[in-house]
């Protein structure tokens, strides 16, 4: 039998949490870890307060007993849901499902696990099931989140698609939430490039949702990496969105927003990514465009940083010194170099087949004769201006 969950335990050994081709039994905390996640929704503070306190196995075991001294917003109605869920749960079912899948299921403590997630405090997720390739960890270090609108325009999945590709040329992850709109356009845009891509998925690993994105969610499990807080087989509320979009803002070094209306939960991953000091970035658009105007509200109101490029995303998120964006600026004209007093020469200079008299030039720039005579031949000499006669006038370039 399974002490955790009363149920019968299944035969054989499953690999949890280990390299390729391993075969060991979970320990006691993981197990209990598994359970906790099916009786409590992802971001449970009550249940982080515990965990704090407790080993998971201890966490468990006082809910199964009912003897919950005291604890911190743990109250008999909240107990008593918790008691709901234990009968039938089975956490060796779940770790063979995930196996099934190519996927582990990581805790904190494991090598594998992003310590960035810790900054959660007391909603940080109680363990991450992931399939796929690569270290979760290692991959996390240098990733972007990338999220928008689910009904984005065109101009927007362009937008997407085109940052997601120069991030991953650059070697950064673009981890999104493999939503419709921006989500799906960021993962394609890093796909496209051969480049790594991670969806933080509002349901189990296992579950392709939303089905009309199945073949992307599956090419990123391949590609990259899948990453949910629910059990195998769970499906995504409404609830489930908002929580998992805390993940994606702790995951990463730096949001980007692409699109977002103003009431779009696309600006909660913002948020979250702001209040955990993250760096936030927004895309401007149509200023008639009510799916930019809540990305132009963040921008104005000092939460986003405005970015047009790749380089600016990296030049904010990367190392200091080494991820310097260009510097923009327009074409640097020949008339640009001439010293000022010359440049005002030139200005009064007109463009005119008949031209202009020195008189009448230095009228026109307020310098003495004399001085303009002789910076009307300097220009001569640098190709602005010919002399025609008495007079002068600009030379025309073809």
């Amino acid at each position: 039998m399974n002490r955790l969950s009363g149920q019968p335990r299944i035969p054989g050994e499953v690999e949890v949490g280990a390299g390729a081709g391993a075969t060991v039994e979970p320990d006691p905390e993981r197990l209990a870890r598994v359970l906790l996640g099916r009786l409590s929704e992802p971001g449970d503070a009550v249940v982080g307060r515990w965990l704090a306190q407790l080993p998971a196995v201890d966490v468990v075991q006082a809910i199964r007993d009912g003897t919950v001294p005291d604890h911190p917003g743990l109250d008999s109605t909240r107990l008593a849901g918790y008691q709901a869920r234990l009968p039938g749960l089975d956490p060796w079912l779940d770790l063979k499902r995930v196996q099934d899948a190519g996927g582990r299921f990581i805790i904190p403590g494991d090598t594998e696990w992003p310590s960035q997630l810790d900054d959660l405090g007391d909603g940080r997720p109680v363990g991450l099931w992931v399939t796929g390739t690569g270290s979760l960890r290692l991959l996390a270090l240098r990733s972007v989140a990338m999220v928008g609108s689910r009904a984005c325009t065109a101009y927007g999945a362009h937008v997407a698609g085109e940052l997601a590709a120069q991030l991953a040329e650059r070697g950064w992850v673009v981890i999104s939430g493999a939503a419709y709109g921006i989500d799906a356009a960021a993962h394609r845009g890093a796909l496209a490039v051969g480049g790594m891509t991670a969806a933080v998925l509002a349901c189990g690993v296992d579950v392709a949702y939303p089905k009309g994105n199945a073949e992307l969610i599956r090419r990123i499990g391949v590609q990259g990496l899948l990453i949910s807080e629910l059990p195998p087989g769970e499906h995504p509320n409404r609830f489930r969105f908002v929580l998992r979009n805390r993940v994606i803002a702790a995951l990463t070094r730096g949001t980007v927003v692409v699109e977002a209306a103003v009431r779009s939960g696309a600006l909660s991953t913002a948020r979250r990514a702001r209040d955990l000091n993250r760096h936030t970035m927004g895309v401007a658009g149509p200023v008639t465009s009510e799916l930019s105007a809540g990305v132009h509200a963040l921008i104005r109101s000092g939460g986003a940083t405005l970015i047009t490029d790749a380089a600016e995303i990296t030049e904010l998120i990367g190392a200091i010194g080494d991820d310097l964006a260009p510097q923009r600026s327009g074409p640097v004209l020949p008339r640009d170099l001439l010293e000022p007093v010359v440049a005002r020469v030139l200005e009064a200079v007109p463009a005119t087949a008949e031209g202009a008299p020195v008189e009448r030039l230095a009228r026109q720039s307020g310098l003495p004769p004399d001085e303009v005579l002789q910076r009307l031949y300097e220009l001569g000499s640098l190709g602005f201006v010919e002399r025609h006669g008495a007079h002068w006038r600009v030379v025309r370039r073809r």
